[in-house]
């Protein structure tokens, strides 16, 4: 029955569902229509908002677009395509594909949201030695498993209340930091994790499609990825057919080593001076520097690098459109007017839940967690701080962390809905076939809905 369900929204978003491209231009257009009527703000200040706002997000994009090359470099390194086969050869059935690859999913987004990317190579090779997966089944899991960032070391929101000087302190909406003891280390986020590790992956086993005819990677594919060469071979087919200086540098590697082990030394030097702090920036360097030493020479790391960047074209000119929304709806205040509509009906019961649902709205139109927290967090804020008057500052502020959690939560799990992640799963595992977007949110609608309800009862009920 359920399985029938699934089936039948996955054919309604099939057939009504535009590209994530096509998604974010609706969007603009609904953001500015909108901006226009709901809001004083002239034609004019909304246009340039939305031209203000194309240029916000270059530095984030650019992170995104080195997370995908740099981790899909990684895993075309030799030791890490045989710790692969090795587990492939454990793997029999589709159905330990599914669940093996979601609970992967969740733990590594613990770590971090970009470990996405980690996911997908993974997932893409099980798919390559395993007869029967459902592909796109297979990269709704991977989404899906992804969500659980939101309660983890990289989650945005607690990480932002916990930095000082922070937006919020500087503007004095905040006196003072907030430690994530208050929001990560809660046990409503605790639980949240085990929602994640538990129930999702019980969630997606009850949905895996009957039939997967036509469906598997082989099925889809328009063309052939899979090089026909190794990365070593190809390397040694650029060598000239005498000795030369130049093969013997762009062979060398002493040198990548060499660069390789000063980029160690500063990984050891950040963890030990500033803890376990991880964040995009360090990510990268992390996979550039995994990228020297797994794959020895520059010439071979070169060729993985060139192999990686082959499909990212989604995210190089999509980001800029949602940057674009976020600056209408910044410029003109409609976020801040549509957070302040909802949190006129809240009640020291349901300022949770209202900052839930406002975390969900909003994402849809800024897909970003900080960003979408800077259109949104001070009215919350002040929200909360109306509501504890007569309560202690250490009461306002586990509550003002609760609701701001409350918010990340609704922003991650609208993402199930909302396309424009999946622009990180895409480069990777959508390479030489031809998929969108709505060949894959329809079997996601059941788990979100499921998702929204228990995640609605756990922030209004579970006790602060």
């Amino acid at each position: 029955m359920i399985t029938k369900l699934g089936q039948k929204f996955t054919d309604a978003f099939t057939k009504y569902m535009p590209s994530a491209y096509v998604f974010a231009l609706l969007l603009t257009l609904i953001t500015g229509l909108l901006a226009l009527t709901l809001t004083d703000s002239k034609p004019i200040k909304i246009l340039e908002g939305w031209y203000d706002g194309f240029w916000k997000l270059l530095s984030f994009g650019m992170q995104i677009v080195l997370i995908v090359i740099t981790a899909y470099s990684i895993a075309q390194a030799p030791p890490i395509k045989k710790g692969i086969d090795i587990l492939s050869k454990k793997i029999a059935k589709p159905v330990q594909v599914y669940i093996v690859v979601i609970v992967f999913g969740v733990l590594i987004s613990l770590v971090s949201f970009g470990m996405v990317v980690v996911t997908s190579i993974l997932a893409r090779e099980l798919a390559l030695r395993t007869k029967g997966v459902h592909y796109p089944y297979l990269i709704a899991c991977v989404y899906f498993s992804s969500g659980a960032w939101v309660c983890g070391l990289s989650s945005s929101i607690p990480l932002l209340l916990n930095t000082e000087n922070n937006f919020l302190i500087t503007d004095g909406i905040l006196t003072d930091t907030i430690s994530t003891a208050y929001s990560l280390g809660t046990t409503l986020n605790i639980l949240m994790i085990l929602l994640f590790v538990i129930i999702v992956p019980c969630i997606m086993w009850l949905l895996i499609p009957k039939s997967f005819n036509g469906k598997e990677l082989k099925d889809l594919q328009t063309v052939t990825t899979e090089e026909d060469c190794s990365i070593k071979d190809e390397a040694l087919s650029y060598k000239l057919p005498f000795k030369a200086v130049s093969d013997s540098m762009n062979n060398a590697g002493w040198l990548q080593i060499s660069v390789a082990l000063l980029g160690l030394i500063y990984i050891i030097y950040h963890f030990t001076t500033n803890g376990f702090d991880l964040n995009f920036d360090i990510m990268i360097f992390i996979f550039i520097i995994m990228g020297l030493f797994l794959h020895v020479t520059p010439m071979r790391y070169s060729i993985a690098m060139k192999r990686s960047s082959g499909n990212i074209s989604g995210i190089l000119f999509q980001y800029p459109f949602y940057a674009g929304i976020m600056g209408i709806m910044l410029a003109s205040g409609l976020g801040e007017n549509i957070s302040r509509a909802l949190v006129s009906i809240a009640s020291p019961e349901s300022y949770t839940f209202i900052a839930y649902l406002t975390g969900g709205v909003i994402n849809f139109a800024i897909p970003s967690a900080g960003g979408e927290f800077a259109v949104i967090g001070p009215s919350i804020i002040n929200m909360v701080q109306d509501l504890g008057t007569n309560l202690t500052t250490s009461e306002v502020t586990l509550m003002t962390a609760r609701a701001s959690m409350s918010i990340a939560y609704g922003e991650s799990l609208s993402n199930l809905l909302q396309p424009f992640f999946l622009l990180l799963v895409f480069p990777v595992m959508g390479k030489g076939i031809k998929i969108q977007a709505r060949d894959i949110i329809g079997y996601l609608f059941i788990p979100f809905v499921i998702l929204f309800i228990i995640q609605a009862l756990m922030v209004t009920y579970v006790p602060l």
